[in-house]
């Protein structure tokens, strides 16, 4: 074959794997990155719905899937099998999942003071956390903040049951109190007619972030462009939600499937405001993490656990890196 010729049929096939590579050209799939949540969906994951609602992920690139969480569910196991890539978690949560081997690391933090509470009637008597004796305590075996209140002492006198997730019991007995979020509970039981006291569990001293974004540590070392990505995308739902969470609140309503009510759910972000910005705390700065409450914490959960004291560092636990400073 002379050289033209050769020319030709090289050109010839040029022209027809351009023409097969046109109008049927296949759009490039966009990995999904999945966020596994702590609990059914409530105020408390209400940024990272907003930046749903609002296509805040999708204009950044990320194709983000959210599944809702409820009673036990499997943080560690969803993002250690790479099932979920980011998690919502607490700060206590991450300590445990790192004393168990896990290489969890908190990325922000929503909540600055967290929701835990002791709901009880008002007209048990009942005005603080050191004043539970003779009344029935419904709470999960094993809690950190359980354990944190038994080693104060609050819990003498007092007859411990498991949480039954409602507050049914709590308005049909006076004498019941129950584990809850200042963010729902107390507005279910005035609704069902209980005027109910929230002490605040955090008022003891004890008070892990809470709502925390979480990754794993290969996620970090092995993609941190996408990790900055999100958090980036995720803290700009969340400033949109504490100032307007009405298109979060509608995504919310709608993947909750336990009885979440949109008063409930209005009453819970206004709870959110309080806990998220506290004194100090402006919007810009929604997600910020101090060493000083990290090392506060792992000294209070070595004090529960002594055989544990010293597994985890505070530094271990979380990562400033992709915060803007």
């Amino acid at each position: 074959m002379n050289r033209k010729l050769l020319s030709v049929v090289l050109l010839a096939f040029v022209a027809v794997a351009l023409l097969g590579c046109g109008s049927d050209k296949a759009t490039p799939t966009i990995p999904t990155i999945n966020v596994q949540l702590n609990w059914y969906p409530e105020s408390e994951h209400g940024g990272v719905f907003q930046a749903q609602a609002e296509g805040l992920y999708t204009k950044s690139g990320l194709n983000v899937e959210i599944k809702p969480g409820g009673p036990s569910t499997p943080i560690v196991g969803e993002l250690q099998l790479g099932r979920s890539q980011f998690a919502i978690a607490n700060a206590d949560d991450v300590v445990l999942y790192r004393r168990s081997g896990a290489d969890i690391v908190a990325l922000a933090a929503i909540v600055q003071n967290h929701p835990r509470c002791i709901l009880v009637r008002e007209e048990s008597g009942v005005t603080s956390l050191d004043k539970l004796a003779g009344m029935t305590l419904q709470r999960e075996a094993g809690q950190s903040f359980v354990e944190f209140m038994r080693k104060k002492g609050l819990l003498e006198g007092v007859q411990e049951v498991p949480y039954l997730g409602t507050v049914t019991s709590l308005v049909a007995d006076p004498k019941i109190a129950i584990q809850a979020y200042l963010f729902s509970e107390p507005l279910q039981a005035e609704q069902a007619g209980a005027k109910v006291r929230a002490l605040m569990v955090s008022e003891l001293g004890w008070n892990p972030y809470s709502s925390l974004l979480v990754t794993t540590g290969d996620m970090i070392r092995n993609d941190p462009a996408q990790v900055q990505t999100m958090v980036d995308a995720t803290l700009a739902g969340w400033r949109s939600y504490i100032n307007n969470p009405e298109a979060g609140n509608e995504l919310i309503l709608k993947a909750n499937k336990h009885g979440l009510t949109s008063d409930t759910l209005k009453y819970g972000v206004t709870k959110l405001r309080e806990l998220a910005l506290p004194d100090g705390i402006s919007i810009d700065q929604v997600g910020i993490m101090t060493d000083d409450r990290w090392t506060t914490l792992i000294q209070q959960m070595d004090f529960l656990d002594p055989a544990a004291a010293g597994k985890v560092k505070a530094s271990d636990c979380y990562t400033l890196e992709f915060l803007k400073k």
